[in-house]
């Protein structure tokens, strides 16, 4: 039984090694701990003074200097959306990948530029595929999800407080104001980067 004991004992040395050097010794067996740099992810979305974010499948406002704003920074990107905002739009975004997360949501055969996921995981995965910088543009639930992994998030700031059935709360904690600017009408456009 000696030969278990010492088995036993030299696993139980190894363990504690591995828990940090013993007194007196430097720690080579194990390379320092390693974080995996977070991928690319932006999130565009405007929002009213009060989380405002739609009424009746629509923007609570109308400004199309934001709506421009919008197409210019997502032109030439994946862009990731649930079912209800791609019906929201009626059709494909134009210049863009549009991924639509859905699991009842069947992709139109003449349409090679939508593609279709059951799981942001596999939204996700099918825009990193095409896109090292794709966006999250909505709604509400797609958005909470996806703030995990979001590094950058493009805001536009509403002047307004209109009645809305969708609010979304944003959580500016982990992030930063990197540029910011004023537009017509009062519009403040804020690009956000994730600290760290």
């Amino acid at each position: 039984m000696g030969w278990l004991c010492a088995l036993a004992e030299s696993h139980a040395e190894r363990d504690d090694r591995r828990d940090g050097p013993l007194d007196g010794e430097q720690d080579l067996s194990y390379p320092p701990p390693y974080v995996m740099p977070r991928r690319p992810l932006s999130m565009i979305l405007a929002l009213g003074r009060n989380g405002a974010l739609g009424r009746d499948g629509k923007l609570p406002w109308s400004h199309p200097e934001d709506r421009a704003h919008f197409e210019r920074t997502t032109r030439g990107h994946a862009v990731i959306m649930g079912r209800r905002t791609w019906e929201e739009e009626g059709s494909p975004l134009p210049d863009r990948v549009n991924v639509v997360i859905s699991r009842s949501f069947a992709r139109p055969s003449d349409e090679a530029s939508v593609l279709v996921a059951r799981t942001l995981d596999e939204a996700l995965a099918l825009a990193w595929e095409v896109d090292d910088a794709p966006f999250v543009i909505g709604g509400a639930r797609l958005f909470a999800e996806a703030m995990p992994f979001v590094t950058r998030i493009f805001l536009t700031e509403i002047p307004e407080t209109p009645d809305a059935d969708v609010f979304f709360e944003l959580d500016r904690t982990d992030f930063s104001v990197v540029d910011e600017r004023t537009g017509e009408g009062g519009l403040r456009y804020l690009v956000l980067e994730r600290d760290g």
